[in-house]
């Protein structure tokens, strides 16, 4: 049964992450966004912490995970491993091998957006920029040598993730029979604070980008989904829970740069988000009633899709309007331009590439 709550968090998280990399190169500060708030730009408030949007997809993901696995085969020690491997690909890889062919083909192209830079003044190959791609290693790529390829750069999540759940299955089969697989969780937890902390501020982005940076969120997800099912009814008042949880959230989203608070920010962060997937687990809805709220479940729904490929409708944008020379009402124009055109892409590819794909890997190589 799918929580209609789940995917408006989710479509409020793609929509951070959007805004986020439009302002990167289209700067809306000399725009009416830009009016001061607090001594800040208005779309510097909103824009400038997109990454804590990736924080709540990591959070939401451990938690569904998790959730479909006890839901699948009744305890995690019963994970049947090859059915998750092939439910992982089928949704991961669609998507991953159109994201790479179209970059590939712009990039022949010419397009400077889809073709590998040297930010760092060291040239990498893009056969080895693909490759860190497929093995899940891109994250490690950009900390070594910065983003290399503009519209590949959003695969240092996905390394995150896929790297974490290739380890799932095993930890399940081997730590979950007891407390075990509860007690390595919560050493990720404890871990990833550290991890940022030594290396707070770096010009790498590890304490943003590595796997140890970011594995928190997921194993705080996956706790999530362990503790909802075994407490339920544990939070009375759930409308004042999460009122005052989101209040907390946009509060630490609007404090400070995420760069500025990452050792701590980001695992507060992550348990905030935990805390709202918990009380919409005590009652999970299928059906949003608002027109507000169905769109948002539906952005949620199409948001793997719009956040693999937003990159490619921005890049075009950049090779045509160049950043440095767009003028504000242009700006302006681009900015809903932008996002109608990553919602039908999206929602394209969802429809008659991913999906239809991703059932038919299912039907092939899972046995009902």
């Amino acid at each position: 049964m799918r929580n209609y709550k789940i995917d408006v968090l989710r479509g409020i998280s793609i929509l951070l992450v959007l805004i986020h990399h439009f302002n990167i190169p289209y700067k809306l500060h000399d725009t009416f966004l830009g009016v001061q708030v607090f001594g800040e730009s208005l779309s510097t408030l909103v824009a400038r912490n997109g990454n804590y949007g990736v924080t709540m997809f990591f959070v939401i993901s451990g938690f569904l995970i998790t959730q479909h696995t006890l839901q699948r085969s009744g305890a995690l020690a019963k994970i049947r491993l090859k059915d998750f491997y092939v439910r992982r690909i089928a949704r991961i890889m669609p998507c991953l091998v159109l994201l790479v062919a179209m970059v590939t083909v712009l990039g022949c192209l010419g397009l400077k957006p889809f073709i590998n830079q040297a930010p760092n003044g060291v040239e990498v190959s893009y056969g080895l920029t693909v490759l860190s791609a497929f093995s899940f290693w891109m994250n490690l790529l950009i900390i070594e040598y910065g983003w290399v390829n503009y519209a590949l750069g959003v695969l240092w999540s996905l390394s995150v993730e896929e790297v974490f759940y290739l380890a799932f299955p095993l930890l399940c089969y081997g730590l979950a029979r007891g407390k075990g697989f509860i007690f390595f969780l919560l050493a990720v937890i404890a871990y990833a604070p550290y991890f940022r902390w030594t290396h707070f501020g770096e010009e790498s982005g590890a304490y943003l980008y590595h796997y140890f940076s970011s594995f928190d969120g997921i194993a705080i997800g996956c706790l999530t989904a362990l503790y909802s099912q075994n407490f339920k009814g544990a939070i009375k008042n759930q409308n004042l829970a999460i009122a005052v949880t989101a209040l907390l959230m946009g509060t630490l989203y609007f404090y400070a740069p995420i760069k500025e608070v990452s050792t701590w920010g980001i695992s507060v962060f992550a348990l905030l988000t935990a805390v709202l997937i918990f009380c919409f687990a005590q009652n999970p809805q299928t059906e949003a009633h608002s027109c507000g709220t169905r769109a948002l479940v539906w952005i949620g729904q199409h948001s793997y899709e719009m956040y693999l490929f937003h990159l490619i409708i921005l890049g075009l944008m950049k090779a045509v309007y160049f950043p440095k020379e767009t003028l504000p009402i242009e700006k302006l124009m681009l900015l809903p331009i932008y996002f109608i055109a990553v919602f039908i892409l999206s929602w394209a590819i969802e429809k008659y590439y991913s999906t239809p794909l991703n059932l038919k890997i299912r039907k092939s190589w899972i046995k009902s």
